[in-house]
Order: structure tokens, then C-alpha cells, then sequence
């Protein structure tokens, strides 16, 4: 089965950086896909869906961050509640305050409001929305680190045994990470286990309120056979994506992870699909990934220790995943930085993550008002004040922490009137970081209700007394 028409149209998507760098791949002898392999972030891999063989295989099994690909467990854990009774798609899903607060991409549902399962669902699917994939995960594990481990348990049940989930959205966390050949057996799963609501990966748009949400799978629609199912971004993950396709008789799973571009990993995608779906065979076998009860999933959840909940200073400020932010950022930035390559996830890698693609976005819009918080010249503690301070983001980059301080007083000029901004330096494992701190708080309950006011305009932040 030849895609021609597919390939053409992923090439017309790219920018002209991309295809430059094409035509200079082909020049010096490469295939896409065998110059994205130079990205030391790049790993991929095709499995025959009917037999469970591998098709093609590049770093597989190399530990790489998931992004957004972390929502697909958040829907088969989902799923796996509507099956068996403990939710419905009309059940409400009510949006606590952290769930709320959750950077975007979201729904934008306010704190205290609530939507259906499957309005939640639709949300993850197409905007990816980190705010349904909070609320749907305290829905079900009651709280964000139960929800956790429900998910890495059931990672286990499924095989996956590369994979540690530490949030439902995909946010940055140095302790959650994954592998090409986990996250295609997640993809296999979900179709196998809950045929009745797989469906919903094939959808191209829904509507909330007057809203036209389209999904950022671009493949939909454009290859044939294309059913799904999920795409993800961060600056350390770059850019994923978990796709499955059928021509009938044959169906592969495929995904592509460490993409330098949205445009660039598709057409990586495309050419896998229109390669290895003529090898795959046309005979189904049995049942590839198998079922685990809810017991042993709840063995394991039990025996697995209490995960400290993640903070700004351990995960960095939240990257944005809306890969319509990401295109933009690609669009303005004058160069994008390349994460190493790294056997396992470390903090340093995750905190370069230090300003949200949002946040981004809004610095190459128009100028915000000058804020009644001086910030130009920003202080740098050898010893810091005494009291309750909030941190607000960590960076080994001090001009990044810079930013991150400027970024939290443009938003927030009121919450911070009374203030006082600063960077502050400490060293972990050998590396030197720089913490972003507001002093000026009298008690402990002044410092948590600036929190609160600020995670309100989406900055995360928390409360410490030195």
C-alpha cells in the first residue's frame, strides 16, 4: 500500500527550515528517518498488531520522556472505570483548584465547575488538556500521586516495564519516563481492551461551548487507515507520537518519538507506515497484551512506596504540550535547544524546562504593562531573607531564572505589589541551579494565599520559611 499522496502532503507541512534540512539530508545520502536518528532524543518503532512482531526498531527500549503520551494511560485507566461500572460519560468531573490551575493546554474549566467523562475525554484526545487529565485522575485515584500509582501499576500489569508514571498529564518530572516499544504496547493495549470506546482516538474535532477543538493529530484524515492515537511535546521529550493503522487485514502500530518538528516527526510517521504495513501479516492471532485484574493492579499499587508529590523546584515550571504553542515557538525562536541524550532522565535535563510555551508565546506578544514590582534589577542572594518566601521556578541557567522572575511579575503585578524578587543559588549533584524566590510575607498563611493567587494565573509556585 503506497501513501504517495500522504508523503506529499507531510512535505507541503513543513516549514523551510525542514525542508531544507531534507534536501540537505538527501544530499549527503540520508532518509528522514535515518537523519532524525541523529537526534540523540529520537527513538521509534512498528509492531505488527495482529502478531506482535517487531517491524522496525530504533532505540526502542532507551528510556525517553512521554509527554503527552502519558494521557494514554490516563484514558485507559478511564476506560477501564466506564467498563466496569464506576463512571459513566455522563458522570461530572469537578475541577478542584490544582486541577484548575494546571498550565495549558487546557479546557479552562474554573475551580469548583465540572464537565462530563466524556467531555474530559474528548479534551485529552484532541487539546490534550492537562486540566481534564488532573481532574479525571483525582476522580479516579482520588489524588494526582494515587492516580500515579495506579497508572505505573497497571504499566506493569500490561508488560511495560520501562515505564514510571509520576502525573496523568505528561508534565515534566525527572522521575517519569518511558520507552518507544512501552508505549506501543500501551497503544496495542487500548484497542484490544476497550474496542467500545477506542473510537474515541479517531475523533478530528468536538465542540465545548462555542469552542471548535481540532485534534492535533494531523494524520487523521490524510493517510488511510490512520485510527490514532496520540501525539505529545516537550522541549525534553520533543515531539511524539503513537499511530495505528489498517488496511483492512493488517494493522501496525507505530511510534516516533524525539522528533525535531511536529512536520518532521509525521512525515518520519508517514514514511514508517507506508513502509512496514505491506510487511505486515494479514492473519490475526490472538490477544497481544493481556488483561490484568484489578487485584493485581492493586497489589502492586499497594506495595509501591508513597511518591513525594512533585514541586517547581524538582520538575522545573510547567512545559506547555499544545503543539499549535509548540509550532509557534518553532516559528519565533532563533534557535531551539537540543536535550542530550540520557540513559535515564536527570534534573538537569528537566530543569532547563524553566518557561512554559505559553509563556513564551506571551513574550513575543505585544509588551505587557510595566508592573509596580521592580524587577529590572534583579537581586542575586548570597544569604536570603529570613521568614516565609514563595519559590516560583529553579533553572541552572541564571539568565533563565531571570526571566522566570520577570515572567511571575508580569503576571501577577498585584499579587506581588509588596514583594521582593531575587535569585537565589544552590548546588545538587554537582550542578549549580538558581532558585526564584518572592520574600516580604509575614506568616505562613500570607505566603500560601500568594500561592494560591498565583497558581490562579498559572504560576506554580510554593511556600517555604528560612
Amino acid at each position: 500500500m503506497r501513501q504517495a499522496t500522504a508523503i506529499r502532503f507531510f512535505k507541503a507541512l513543513c516549514s523551510p527550515a525542514t525542508i531544507a534540512a531534507g534536501i540537505i539530508a538527501a544530499a549527503i545520502g540520508l532518509t528522514p528517518i535515518a537523519a532524525s536518528a541523529a537526534d540523540s532524543r529520537y527513538a521509534a518503532i512498528v509492531i505488527d498488531a495482529n502478531t506482535g512482531k517487531t517491524l522496525f526498531s530504533a532505540n526502542a527500549n532507551s528510556r525517553r520522556y512521554p509527554a503527552s503520551l502519558t494521557k494514554m494511560m490516563t484514558l485507559y485507566l478511564t476506560f477501564e472505570a466506564m467498563k466496569r461500572g464506576k463512571i459513566k460519560k455522563t458522570t461530572p468531573v469537578t475541577f478542584s483548584a490544582q486541577a484548575a490551575a494546571q498550565p495549558p493546554t487546557k479546557l479552562g474549566v474554573k475551580a469548583g465547575k465540572s464537565v462530563t467523562v466524556e467531555t474530559a475525554i474528548y479534551s485529552l484526545v484532541t487539546r490534550s488538556a492537562n486540566d481534564s487529565a488532573e481532574a479525571l485522575a483525582e476522580l479516579i485515584g482520588g489524588s494526582e500521586a494515587g492516580f500515579a500509582r495506579m497508572m505505573t501499576a497497571k504499566a506493569r500489569a500490561l508488560g511495560m516495564e520501562g515505564t514510571i508514571f509520576r502525573n496523568p498529564h505528561g508534565l515534566p518530572n525527572t522521575g517519569q519516563f518511558t520507552t518507544a516499544h512501552d508505549m506501543a504496547t500501551l497503544g496495542i493495549a487500548l484497542r484490544e481492551h476497550f474496542p467500545q470506546y477506542y473510537s474515541y482516538f479517531s475523533v478530528r474535532s468536538f465542540t465545548y461551548g462555542k469552542q471548535r477543538i481540532a485534534n492535533h493529530n494531523r494524520l487523521l484524515g490524510k493517510i488511510k487507515g490512520v485510527d490514532g492515537i496520540k501525539t505529545g511535546y516537550t522541549r525534553a521529550s520533543g515531539f511524539n507520537l503513537v499511530s495505528s493503522v489498517s488496511d483492512g487485514n493488517r494493522r501496525v502500530v507505530a511510534v516516533v518519538m524525539g522528533g525535531q518538528s511536529a512536520a518532521s516527526r509525521d512525515r518520519q510517521m508517514a514514511e514508517l507506515l507506508e513502509e512496514y504495513l505491506p510487511k505486515a501479516s494479514g492473519r490475526k492471532g490472538g490477544p497481544l497484551v493481556a488483561k490484568a485484574d484489578s487485584g493485581t493492579v492493586l497489589d502492586i499499587a499497594k506495595a509501591m512506596l508513597p511518591q513525594k508529590k512533585p514541586t517547581q523546584v524538582e520538575t522545573g515550571p510547567a512545559d506547555d504540550q499544545d503543539e499549535e504553542v509548540a509550532a509557534f515557538v518553532e516559528r519565533t525562536e532563533e534557535a531551539r535547544p537540543t536535550a542530550k541524550a540520557v540513559a535515564k532522565p536527570t534534573a538537569k535535563a528537566v530543569a532547563k524546562e524553566t518557561t512554559t510555551e505559553a509563556t513564551m508565546e506571551q513574550a513575543y506578544a505585544a509588551p505587557a504593562p510595566r508592573p509596580s514590582v521592580e524587577v529590572d534589577a534583579v537581586k542575586t542572594a548570597s544569604v536570603e531573607p529570613s521568614g516565609w518566601v514563595i519559590q516560583v521556578a529553579s533553572s541552572p541557567s541564571k539568565a533563565e531564572a531571570t526571566k522566570a522572575l520577570k515572567a511571575a511579575t508580569r503576571k501577577a503585578p498585584q499579587v506581588l505589589a509588596s514583594a521582593s524578587g531575587y535569585t537565589v543559588p544552590f548546588d545538587k549533584d554537582g550542578v549549580t541551579y538558581h532558585r526564584v524566590r518572592f520574600a516580604g510575607f509575614d506568616t505562613k498563611a500570607a505566603a500560601w494565599k500568594a500561592c494560591s493567587q498565583l497558581k490562579k494565573k498559572d504560576v506554580g509556585c510554593y511556600a517555604v520559611q528560612n
